[in-house]
């Protein structure tokens, strides 16, 4: 999540692309909500994390994953193509976005992958709507502050704008050009929800039933012990510990190095837990 939004190291590097009339637009609770399809099969939804789109996220995996699924990627509140409404974000309000969508475009299940915000996301939507919730997987994601390296918080206090990856600003602008507003936005509606962030109930937690991938690097701004107790809470959940940094293992778009080995890899043991 830190270096998701805010790390100070920037790198110039190419990613991906979604093809853009792939796009949609639904209207759910207030919002006019992008999403892409892509391929087909079992229906696959994509969520970003924080300060990200589709492209930033997921550009370099979605070809992948498209060979054996019908991709649905979708951008949450004031994030890419969807903007804002007049409400702070919650995980909460993102499940509950995301399941709307899926009931508008005849989705009655799906599996469900998260990255980072996104993996918190998604355990709301398997806690709040747990039968729209074939599998899970959960990238880098957490369920309690305490998830987070040390300082985490703190730092988040005093967040500024200059802090955020140059390559996630082009990735929003990219989505709108010329947009600066909205960009501030999202930036002021994410450092507000982890600011706020409460903890989910373990209770909750354990109440998944959805069998589970969690994905983690050993290098990132989630604590390796944390992934490993999300893994222990869940019921039937297993644990991919990849020697990686915050989305790395993915492909995106601020990953210091662009390994298509690793992400390829990735993949391929998504695709072994979804099928």
């Amino acid at each position: 999540m830190k270096r998701n939004i805010f790390t100070a190291m920037i790198l110039t590097i190419t990613t991906g692309t979604t093809a853009q009339e792939k796009g949609r637009y639904a209207e759910v609770n207030g919002l006019n909500m992008y999403y892409e399809i892509h391929g087909s099969g079992s229906p696959l939804v994509l969520l970003h994390g924080g300060g990200s789109t589709i492209d930033s996220n997921y550009g370099r995996i979605i070809p992948l994953l498209a060979k054996a699924y019908k991709v649905i990627a979708i951008e949450l509140q004031a994030h890419g193509h969807t903007a804002d409404r007049s409400q702070p974000l919650s995980f909460e309000q993102d499940a509950d976005d995301v399941t709307a969508l899926l009931k508008k475009i005849s989705i009655p299940k799906a599996h469900i992958m998260g990255f980072s915000n996104g993996g918190t996301t998604a355990m709301q939507v398997a806690i709040r709507h747990p039968e729209m919730v074939d599998k899970l997987i959960l990238a880098s994601a957490i369920y309690s502050r305490e998830g987070m390296f040390p300082g985490f918080f703190d730092y988040m206090k005093g967040a500024k704008f200059d802090d955020m990856p140059k390559p996630l600003k082009d990735a929003y602008l990219k989505a709108n050009p010329g947009n600066t507003k909205g960009l501030i936005t999202m930036f002021q509606r994410d450092v507000e929800r982890m600011v706020n962030f409460k903890d989910i109930n373990e209770e909750l937690v354990k109440s998944i039933k959805a069998p589970t991938l969690i994905i983690n690097g050993d290098k990132e701004a989630v604590q390796s012990g944390h992934a490993l107790k999300l893994s222990q809470l869940i019921p039937n959940a297993r644990l991919l510990m990849i020697p990686s940094g915050h989305g790395d293992y993915i492909g995106e778009i601020c990953a210091p190095v662009t390994d298509a080995l690793m992400y390829e890899r990735v993949v391929g043991m998504i695709g072994n837990h979804l099928n």
